[in-house]
């Protein structure tokens, strides 16, 4: 059976989910068979397996640190927010329901025996289980209901506890001693060591700080973790790349940010590209011109479309296709762009809307979810991006909606289904003009596609953009997770956590 070690967190966005992937990697590099696990994820951002289960994208991130394939042993319950108050509850990667969260609560219990099996089977496959929390073992109101996310987990697994708290928020101090002098007794026992996140400057500042964290808790303080520039795939909307630069480069591509944006990720391609410019913008004065504009997928199409009704962002974008801009639509931002969208099952919020009228197709939510891995290749392609014809693609969906093409409409990709051996080539998207749509995410990853759209934005400006190349997605990923790991060994005491990992509580 494998050691564990668990990272929780003083708040949500306190970094447990870096720290735990930087574990993962180190664990990894020093020989070791290592899982990441997370009971319990609330998150939009999500990604298909091999088997064609959903789970977090943070999970998946990790698992890559780990150098294992990602597998939904390691995120059991996936919550994927629908509105304020309730969330699509996926077990083992399949849609159980749509509970809100008084409802959930009650069911929670239930899944306990879920959680056990997926953890004791991925414990007795490898030698460590990195464990990650969510939000605060600390919150009043919801420690009642801890069945398996922070000290519940801790108690399943017989994991030891890492505290984690963000510096560059402030009051660290006060974080860590209040998340501990909240906890239960028998819960203050597992912490057995705290670290301090996100700092920038020089560490002897914080010597008599450290002391005083040490003396009052009787916890060792194990690391004092850096503010990293590094690119990792963010778990949710609490990412930076949201309220990150507007500065608008030679190629300028909008992302419209739309209240229930989920798989933002499909994008970081181009971040990585000299001369471009990746902006998040919710507001029609954000907008500006851009040479392309993004319609991301969303978990409640219906509603963020009618949000983009409201604000003005529908009308500036049907303004600037009519001008010529490139517009793209990604699973959700795809159904937006057809002539009408319906939900007879009241899978969304019931009832029939306009779509943008930009696509010639009609969409249908359905009861079931279509997930998938899929590989294939643009089709013949007209208008601005006529050079990505025929270019190779891989990816995954996640959707409810099934769309329907008008007659004579040209799709977009050409894909088949990796999860099923011997499947048949089918067509996925539309077409018109200089509007694209495709339910595929991940989409943009193969550095080719990325190249060959910049370079036809750059050809309509009369720029060379030979210069602005992308980089293959995956190989980058590594080298940023070697980097996450070399900062953490230099800034945490690994002989102390090893030690706390063999001590186990």
């Amino acid at each position: 059976m494998a050691k564990a070690i668990m990272i929780q967190g003083t708040m949500s966005n306190a970094g447990k989910s870096l720290i735990a992937a930087g574990l993962c990697r180190i664990f990894r590099q020093d020989g070791y068979r290592v899982a990441p696990f997370k009971a319990q994820n609330m998150a939009l951002n999500s990604f298909i397996t091999r088997q064609g289960l959903e789970m977090g994208r943070a999970q998946v991130m990790q698992a890559e640190c780990a150098g294992v394939e990602p597998d939904v042993r390691m995120n059991p319950i996936l919550l994927k927010p629908t509105n304020d108050t309730g969330s699509q509850v996926i077990v083992n990667g399949e849609v159980l329901g749509n509970m809100d969260a008084r409802e959930y609560f009650r069911y929670k219990p239930n899944l306990i025996p879920e959680v056990r099996k997926a953890y004791e089977s991925l414990a007795a496959e490898n030698d460590i289980i990195v464990i990650e929390g969510a939000g605060s073992p600390a919150e009043i109101n919801l420690k009642d209901a801890d069945c398996f996310v922070n000290m519940g987990m801790a108690k399943i697994a017989g994991a030891p506890v890492l505290l984690v708290g963000d510096i560059d928020r402030g009051g660290v101090f006060a974080q860590l001693i209040g998340t501990v002098e909240l906890l239960e007794e028998d819960e203050r026992k597992m912490v057995k060591g705290l670290v301090i996140n996100k700092f920038r400057g020089d560490r002897t500042i914080l010597d008599p700080g450290i002391r005083m964290l040490e003396e009052r808790s009787g916890i060792p303080v194990v690391g004092v973790a850096p503010y990293l520039h590094i690119e990792v795939e963010d778990e949710d909307s609490l990412t930076e790349r949201f309220s990150g630069r507007q500065t608008v480069a030679a190629i300028d591509i909008a992302v419209i940010r739309t209240p229930r944006i989920s798989n933002f990720t499909d994008f970081n391609p181009f971040e990585k590209m000299k001369g471009v410019s990746l902006r998040y913008v919710d507001r029609v004065s954000e907008l500006k011109n851009p040479d392309m504009i993004i319609l991301p997928g969303t978990k409640n199409t219906m509603e963020d479309l009618l949000w983009m009704r409201q604000n003005g962002l529908e009308a500036a974008v049907l303004k600037a296709a009519s001008e010529g801009t490139v517009i793209f639509g990604v699973c959700g931002g795809y159904q937006m762009l057809g002539e009408t969208l319906s939900d007879p099952l009241g899978v969304e919020n019931g009832g029939s809307i306009k779509g943008m009228g930009l696509l010639p197709m009609h969409t249908v939510f359905a009861g079931e979810k279509t997930r998938t891995r899929v590989e294939g290749n643009f089709g013949q392609l007209q208008g601005a991006l006529k050079n990505l014809s025929g270019t190779a693609i891989e990816g995954y969906e996640i959707h409810m909606g099934v769309s329907t093409l008008n007659e004579n409409a040209v799709p977009t990709v050409h894909i088949r289904d990796t999860n099923v051996e011997g499947a048949a080539e089918k067509e996925d998207g539309a077409q018109q003009g200089n509007v694209y749509g495709t339910y595929v995410h991940s989409v943009f990853d193969r550095e080719m596609v990325a190249d060959r759209i910049v370079e036809a934005l750059g050809r309509r400006k009369g720029m060379d953009t030979s210069d602005m190349t992308g980089v293959d997605y995956q190989t980058f990923k590594e080298s940023q997770y070697d980097i996450l790991a070399e900062e953490l060994r230099r800034n945490m005491d690994l002989k102390k956590i090893y030690g706390i990992l063999d001590a186990g509580v």
